[in-house]
């Protein structure tokens, strides 16, 4: 599942390879595929695409036509992958959006999504910003440490439950919340409101080297992601806790993972995430 990391490295492939490219033509393999926003994809039809960025686990096109920049916001979803080409026949069949362009390094950018858990949305400027400022909360890589500090003490539920809590943290999934707890050495159970200063100092740390480090590898390539070039990703080989019960806990406290059943599985080391 894309979080995060996998999303940015997504984007970064996106800045270097088609920015500035313009967009010739669009497919659409079913409707459906396009949530809400504009009425069709015609007037992004010979714009330039001036910008993209990262917005928690989504990627934002933004596309200009003279003085006018409309945007194209793809989710990635559960399986939600933004590809160059298909690497194989069987990528065919769950290819939902094909952008033909012009002028950038590769000649068209898919979206590609078996589950179709994420959507594309087609936004004028002030559609995109309503879009974004009630979809998306801080980002874990630029929230200044203060606000981080405001936000966890403000909130009484769990700790895990807060950095998964996309309105209000943007961008954490299972997979990292899990890694990120586990290095800071919390309890998936703990309360968000009660920790110390220090422990969030800890966690806050945590979490941006963390994000950073998966970044640097390519992202994890779990399941199904793999970046629009095609590349996997490598940080999965550095998980620590997520998916590994019964394993023994990194840290030889002598201990082994155990796993937590929720809405989603949580995994942790009973010695060194206290609760």
């Amino acid at each position: 599942m894309p979080e995060l990391p996998e999303a940015e490295v997504v984007a970064r492939q996106l800045q270097d390879r088609v920015l500035g490219a313009t967009l010739k033509d669009c497919w659409v393999g079913r409707p459906d595929i396009v949530r809400q926003g504009l009425p069709t994809l015609d007037w992004y039809q010979g714009a330039r695409l001036t910008t993209v960025e990262r917005r928690g686990k989504s990627v934002v096109l933004g596309l200009s036509r003279g003085q006018e920049t409309r945007y194209l916001v793809a989710e990635l979803g559960m399986t939600g992958l933004l590809l160059f080409q298909s690497p194989d026949d069987s990528y065919q069949k769950h290819t939902h959006l094909v952008l033909s362009l012009d002028g950038g390094l590769e000649p068209e950018l898919r979206y590609w999504n078996p589950r179709r858990f994420g959507r594309i949305y087609l936004l004028d400027r002030a559609g995109q910003e309503r879009f974004l400022a009630k979809r998306f909360g801080c980002d874990p890589l630029t929230v200044p440490w203060d606000t981080f500090r405001q936000v966890v003490k403000g909130r009484h539920g769990r700790v895990k439950a807060l950095l998964m809590h996309q309105q209000v943290i943007a961008g954490i999934g299972n997979i990292y919340a899990n890694e990120i707890l586990y290095r800071a050495q919390l309890h998936p159970y703990r309360i968000a409101s009660r920790l110390s200063e220090q422990t969030i100092r800890r966690l806050y740390a945590v979490m941006r080297e963390v994000l950073q480090d998966a970044i640097l590898e390519g992202g994890s390539s779990v399941r199904d992601f793999i970046a629009p070039d095609g590349s996997e990703g490598h940080y999965q080989k550095r998980h620590l806790v997520y998916d590994k019960a019964g394993q023994p806990c990194p840290a030889g406290c002598g201990k082994r993972i155990r796993r937590l059943v929720g809405e989603r599985s949580s995994f942790y080391c009973p010695s060194c995430q206290r609760k």
